[in-house]
């Protein structure tokens, strides 16, 4: 009994303490914030920034999604840490590296027994909810209610995860998906609890099926060609020219909508029929060949691709007017990112997983009155590692255990801390000897600067170094001129320094050299 009692004499001050220590934090938190603002995520997928119009882009017209930019802060060096999209989702729950949240590559189960921001904000009594793609091989925690998509999930008719039980909708997914967004708002949701919900599109993934409603979108427009569509890449490195991402060669007929999925519906089919039928005969007619028939390929993709971001800025601007009806938006942050970038042509490729910068860079827009001003761009190096760090911030919660990014606050307040990072850390693993993976990216790691960017792909024995202020589209590797010499060592050193930063293992996806001797091979034909 005497044990007992002096176990209870140390637990209940302890259990005290902690209790008073939490009501600490939130009551600092409060004084210095307005009242805890819900959270509004809208995450989309593949997305490139270069396909915004308040990026510059004149690709579309995003009028939606630039309202963010216009009431809020556009990030103009947002950057990913693995551009794949479900270590890009990992990184954001945990604000971990990929190496230590376990999730390097998609085909992995992510560890949901792990902290995240999500059961950090359910910690501090907000109504946690995740909407759309999850693609992670387990079930969301730190989450009251979720409705997901299983995988990737397709275009029409999808199948849910609804809580744990499957659920079946009729129709496009990117309505579906704002739809139950919008079902949360109005009903779903405890008034008198702040929320956060995350809204997660598949669009514009693979294989960009568009609505019905936007099947002829563009179908009278000529789509700018990128200045680097005919890149060859002899500038660059092996990995550059081995890969098998090419608009030219790589996308299949399904992707080029020469031939048509099996999930449509009679009616949806009928209407596939009659947008694309003509323009495939016409296609087949002309028997384009050479430069002229990756024209054509690079119009289809592009149309596809460009419809389905209509669908997703639809979204954006009915969640935003939800948000206005419901008299929620003074007191809520509205964030729109992607989970990384994705090539337009660019080098003559789709896809993404290169650290080069049209995969490298993520959209990252933030609307949050009376704290971020209206109207404004920061440049400050931030990344997706950051995001979970900013949400426990913004709502009075504790960090996730071990993460490792910045909380993105000062900067929303407009401010640039004079210790912020100057280099960003990005390490790709999705590469497998022993079988093809999907477009075959050798795995690298880097780092970036304001200015430069050295790329070693340590599988091949390879590096490469970017001039950015002068080769903006990174065409010529200068790794092995001699004016870049200290430059070069620079940032070997500066790699070297954030891979003990952030405790990356030595054996981090070591593979042989070149197993299937394509440098000698390579050289082989050069000669």
């Amino acid at each position: 009994m005497r044990t007992y009692c002096r176990i209870l004499g140390i637990l209940v001050p302890t259990l005290i303490a902690v209790a008073l220590h939490g009501q600490e934090v939130a009551q600092k938190h409060e004084n210095a914030l307005p009242k805890r603002p819900n959270i509004v995520f809208i995450f989309s997928d593949d997305h490139a920034a270069q396909a915004i119009s308040s990026y510059g882009s004149e690709l579309l017209p995003t009028p939606n999604i630039d309202r963010l930019a216009k009431e809020g802060m556009r990030f103009s060096n947002c950057f990913c840490t693995n551009a794949l999209c479900g270590p890009s989702r990992a990184v954001i729950l945990t604000g971990q590296h990929s190496h230590q949240n376990g999730f390097r590559h998609n085909g992995q189960k992510f560890d949901a027994t792990q902290d995240n921001f999500a059961k950090r904000l359910q910690a501090v009594g907000y109504q946690t909810a995740v909407i759309g793609k999850w693609h992670l091989g387990s079930q969301p925690t730190g989450f009251d209610h979720w409705e997901t998509l299983y995988d990737q999930g397709p275009y029409y008719q999808p199948e849910m995860d609804r809580d744990g039980e499957k659920v079946e909708h009729q129709g496009y997914t990117t309505d579906i998906i704002t739809e139950l967004a919008v079902e949360f708002l109005e009903g779903e949701r405890d008034p008198q609890r702040p929320f956060l919900l995350m809204v997660q599109h598949k669009a514009p993934h693979r294989n960009w099926q568009p609505a019905l409603r936007h099947l002829d979108l563009l179908a009278d427009q000529t789509i700018p060609e990128p200045p680097t569509l005919f890149d060859d890449g002899s500038g660059r490195g092996l990995a550059s020219r081995i890969q098998d991402m090419t608009i030219a060669e790589t996308l299949t007929p399904f992707d080029l909508k020469l031939s048509f999925p099996d999930r449509l519906t009679v009616a949806q089919l009928d209407a596939w029929t009659a947008a694309y039928g003509p323009r495939n005969a016409a296609f087949e007619a002309a028997g384009l060949t050479g430069k002229d028939r990756v024209r054509w390929r690079y119009q289809r993709y592009m149309k596809d691709y460009l419809r389905c971001i209509q669908a997703v800025d639809e979204g954006v601007g009915r969640l935003l007017d939800t948000l206005d009806r419901l008299e929620l938006a003074d007191n809520t942050v509205v964030i729109y990112s992607s989970d990384q970038g994705f090539y337009l042509g660019e080098h003559g490729w789709f896809d993404k997983r290169f650290m080069y910068e049209e995969s490298l860079r993520m959209p990252l827009l933030v609307r949050w009155p009376g704290v971020v001003p209206a109207h404004s761009v920061h440049e400050g190096l931030v990344q997706n590692l950051d995001f979970a760090d900013t949400f426990c911030e913004i709502t009075g919660a504790e960090r996730v255990t071990a993460s490792q990014g910045k909380s993105l606050l000062p900067l929303l307040r407009g401010e640039f801390p004079p210790d912020w990072r100057t280099s960003i850390y990005y390490h790709y693993y999705e590469y497998f000897e022993e079988t093809k993976v999907s477009h075959m990216v050798r795995r690298h790691c880097g780092v970036r600067t304001d200015r430069y960017k050295l790329i070693h792909f340590y599988n091949l024995g390879e590096w490469e170094l970017y001039d950015l202020d002068r080769d903006p589209h990174e065409l010529r590797s200068v790794a092995d001129d001699a004016a870049y010499a200290d430059v070069r060592k620079t940032l070997e050193a500066e790699l070297a320094r954030l891979q003990g930063v952030y405790e990356v293992p030595d054996d981090a996806g070591s593979v042989s050299r070149d197993p299937h001797g394509l440098i000698e091979a390579l050289g082989r034909a050069a000669d």
